[in-house]
């Protein structure tokens, strides 16, 4: 999902079928495998609506789901005449999650169905797991019909599976070409993406290259947080060692992030913007900035909040690597007085076919097998980016995602590093050294509670 404010992911975007890319062979041969064990529609016909009972179902999540914008709710209730669903949604998923677990620990006041985001999932698996329901084992849900390393992420040492995938986050650079031209870069996107193929380093370069005849008042990315998060992502070694455990200080790829974050700060190349802030959103608008890290969810944001007058203006390029950054699960509380029902709706909305209608509405990109296959979904376009193959080019990224270890820490070391240390340097001019110093301790403090 991805989504606004989120620790790893986010959501969004819109589409129409355009050229149709070539799967590599080993993403044919796993969809192959799948197609027959994964239902287009989901069961979705459990509980109170099938005996007539009236059965109001909430579900809280955060950012841009898509649920509601591609009508899938509304398709829903249309079936299931018994079934009311109320979408409670907060727009920064760092105010969602500390809500969640306050919920978690009174067991009261949860949805029927919690979202909740990769960054998040290990600590909820690893702590909190006994107050879900095994979905793995529910009817309707088959939970090989998810891209494997996304279902284990969700998945209990003892293989209860407690949260079913929405989406996932590969990533991508959007840029806006009327800024490039005027800074003297090419604005075609294969060309672009040769500006900093195959290394992050490459793309602070290209950035001093805009800057150095950018146009007055912007900037050529927007912050070092969202940098810092894609170079992150694009590395199968993040904040954890090969067992799980938090080993962020020693790790070579927060070193390379912090070093090219802070080095971004220091060329004068970023806009210094908290992300999913409103001053954040209304610099599309306001065309402060040429680039940003796109994942799949992210391209939303973009056409959303950058409105009409930049239609046509943003394309999209290859990252320097391949990496995933966001996506989100559907989890089933036992607090919940409406499990069977709320089981059935969760398997439903992660089914290939609304899978696919969300990525042609928001940008979402499934991570339902089938889904990822789909005709609608590897020919996506976004009427906002025009001509862009923006399904060509996520669904081939998607294919070239390593699994990577996700510990139950990672949302709080990213939050730490990102909008507490980076933001501190890019908004106070914090010393980098002092900055990284005082989140290492927030982080040890929190860790050791």
């Amino acid at each position: 999902m991805r989504t606004p404010g989120t620790t790893s992911g986010g959501r969004a975007a819109a589409a129409l079928p355009v050229r149709k890319p070539l799967l590599s062979a080993a993403a044919v041969a796993l969809c192959a495998l799948l197609v027959a064990a994964c239902d287009s529609s989901g069961s979705g016909s459990a509980g109170a609506a099938a005996s007539g009972d009236k059965v109001t179902l909430t579900v809280g999540d955060y950012g841009t789901f898509g649920y509601k914008e591609a009508g899938l709710f509304d398709a829903y209730m249309k079936e299931h005449p018994g079934v009311t669903i109320v979408e409670h949604t907060v727009q920064q998923e760092t105010d969602y999650y500390p809500a969640l677990q306050t919920h978690l620990a009174s067991g009261s006041g949860l949805d029927d169905i919690q979202a909740v985001e990769v960054g998040r999932i290990a600590q909820v698996v690893k702590k909190q797991a006994s107050r879900f329901v095994d979905l793995g084992k529910a009817d309707g849900v088959d939970k090989g019909a998810f891209l494997p390393w996304k279902s284990q992420q969700a998945t209990t040492s003892d293989g209860h599976t407690i949260g079913l995938g929405t989406d996932i986050g590969p990533m991508a650079i959007c840029y806006r070409k009327d800024l490039f031209q005027q800074a003297g870069l090419p604005t075609d996107r294969d060309q672009v993406a040769k500006l900093w193929q195959g290394d992050w380093a490459k793309f602070v370069d290209t950035g001093k290259q805009y800057q150095a005849k950018a146009p007055a008042g912007t900037f050529f990315t927007d912050s070092a947080g969202g940098l810092f998060n894609a170079v992150v992502a694009s590395s199968t070694t993040q904040y954890d060692n090969s067992s799980g455990q938090l080993d962020y200080k020693n790790s070579p790829t927060v070193k390379t992030a912090w070093s090219l974050a802070t080095g971004a700060v220091q060329a004068g190349i970023s806009a210094g913007l908290k992300q999913f802030d409103t001053p954040w959103y209304q610099a599309f608008a306001n065309s402060k900035f040429a680039t940003v890290a796109c994942p799949s969810w992210m391209t939303a944001i973009v056409a959303d909040k950058s409105g009409s007058a930049n239609k046509g203006k943003w394309d999209i390029a290859t990252a320097p690597a391949a990496g995933n950054w966001g996506g989100s699960f559907l989890t089933v509380p036992k607090a919940g007085k409406h499990q069977k029902e709320a089981t059935a709706l969760a398997a439903w909305l992660t089914a290939p076919a609304q899978q696919a209608k969300v990525f042609t509405t928001v940008g979402n990109l499934p991570s339902n097998v089938k889904a990822l296959s789909q005709p609608e979904v590897q020919t996506a376009k976004l009427d906002f980016f025009g001509d862009t193959p923006t399904g060509q080019i996520y669904a081939a990224t998607a294919q070239s995602i390593q699994p990577t270890v996700i510990g139950e820490w990672d949302g709080l070391v990213k939050d730490s590093l990102t909008n507490g240390a980076l933001l501190s340097i890019e908004q106070h001019q914090s010393d980098p050294a002092k900055a990284w110093s005082d989140a290492v301790k927030e982080i040890d403090d929190k860790v050791s509670d």
